[in-house]
């Protein structure tokens, strides 16, 4: 039997990102185990219903921070206990800590021929990033690498600098063009609904709707959105007509609603908290913006452009894949607000039929990012595993 594990830090990852792999893994005769902190629900998830999908859950005391050592060598401990009792074969592992463990795990059963793959879903070393991210996390990944029999990456920044590494002999890497959009899901809504739910939404028709769709934390940056709103309202400027939905939740919530009560935005900011689905929202939109400083890809920014809604986003490299200015978007550097009032009133006084050539220009942008083509590089990714066991079993035999 082929087990393989699937690790990540905080619980629900798997359900969000990763059920396409588990459904090719499955048809590959794959047994998928499920290893993260089942305490820790970043992405809200049904348990019962993984295990009905045939995918076996394990809690491990892995922590988000790689400096709480205790938790995390604990989670190395249950790792171990889990490969031996289960007979793992392979571990495909997500997100930083995540990916330090199980390429550790990796070494520690390097005898019993582990294989490891890694995804990195941004590396935390990046054109622009601070001195320590370009000194320690890429040594440590460059480190790291070493462990790793199968490699993915999301963005052409990080393939190139993948070319510094030296994988485990054999070792291969590939691109992939993000975790997988739904273009069927994220499909433009029909200007009936769009109506329908800006009603519902208290949004009227003759407002601005902007939208931003992430965790709130430091990154995402959704406060330079209040900011630009405040300093818009201050040099006389109209925003009486201008909404901003924020949908997230996360541990900058507190921070995010002091600064709309101080800057007096209640009219203009509604905070839709944690969205299991953000089509309704997103989709009825005149605009999203996507200001986060540090993007591995960014799928927020994607199923925007997919809806057919144009994107105000902070230059990254994840958003350097996408967006193409003047054409489905506009860049905005992070922290001006100077851009983003520029951005939001370009767009908001495009001619209606430069609008009507933008959306389906964002729609044309999304396709290729389209869960299709994701999956067949991953179904080249998981045949590349079965080789390397086949091989690994042959040998054994001699």
């Amino acid at each position: 039997m082929k087990n393989i594990l699937i690790l990540t830090t905080v619980s629900g990852f798997l359900k969000k990102f990763e059920m396409e792999n588990v459904k090719i893994l499955q048809k590959m005769g794959y047994t998928v185990h499920y290893a993260a902190n089942m305490n820790e629900q970043h992405y809200p998830f049904d348990e019962e219903e993984l295990q009905k999908a045939g995918i076996n859950l394990h809690h491990i005391d892995i922590a988000r921070s790689p400096y709480m050592l205790n938790y995390n060598l604990k989670a190395f401990r249950q790792l171990s206990s889990i490969i031996k009792k289960y007979h793992i074969c392979a571990i495909h592992c997500h997100t930083p800590v995540g990916g330090m463990l199980g390429r550790m795990i990796g070494w520690r059963f390097h005898k019993k021929h582990l294989q490891v793959i890694y995804t990195a879903h941004g590396f935390h070393f990046y054109k622009g990033a601070p001195l320590i991210n370009n000194t320690i996390y890429y040594l440590v990944e460059k480190f790291l690498a070493r462990f790793t029999d199968i490699l993915v990456v999301i963005n052409k920044e990080d393939y190139k600098n993948t070319k510094k590494f030296h994988l485990k002999k054999n070792g291969q890497v590939y691109h992939i063009p993000g975790i997988g959009l739904d273009l069927q899901k994220f499909s433009p809504l029909t200007k009936e609904q769009q109506k329908e739910n800006r009603k519902k939404l208290q949004i009227a028709e003759a407002d601005f709707f902007i939208v931003s769709v992430g965790e709130l934390n430091e990154n995402k940056n959704q406060q330079i959105i209040l900011r630009t709103l405040e300093r818009m309202r201050k040099e006389g400027k109209d925003i009486s007509h201008v909404k901003y939905g924020i949908c997230g939740d996360g541990f900058f919530r507190e921070k995010i609603e002091t600064m709309i009560r101080m800057f007096g935005l209640e009219h203009n900011v509604k905070m839709f908290g944690y969205c299991m689905d953000v089509r309704g929202i997103l989709g009825c939109a005149d605009a999203s913006v996507f200001p986060s400083r540090r993007e591995g890809l960014g799928m927020a920014g994607l199923e925007a452009l997919s809806m057919e809604i144009p994107l105000l986003a902070s230059e990254n490299r994840g958003t350097r894949e996408y967006v193409k200015p003047g054409i489905n978007g506009y860049f905005c550097k992070s922290d001006s607000i100077q851009d983003w009032m520029n951005g939001i009133e370009t767009i908001q006084n495009l001619p209606s039929k430069i609008q009507t050539e933008m959306k389906k220009m964002c729609r044309k942008s999304a396709e290729v990012f389209g869960k299709d083509n994701t999956n067949a590089i991953m179904e080249l990714v998981y045949q590349d595993l079965d080789k390397r066991l086949g091989y690994i079993r042959n040998e054994k035999r001699k």
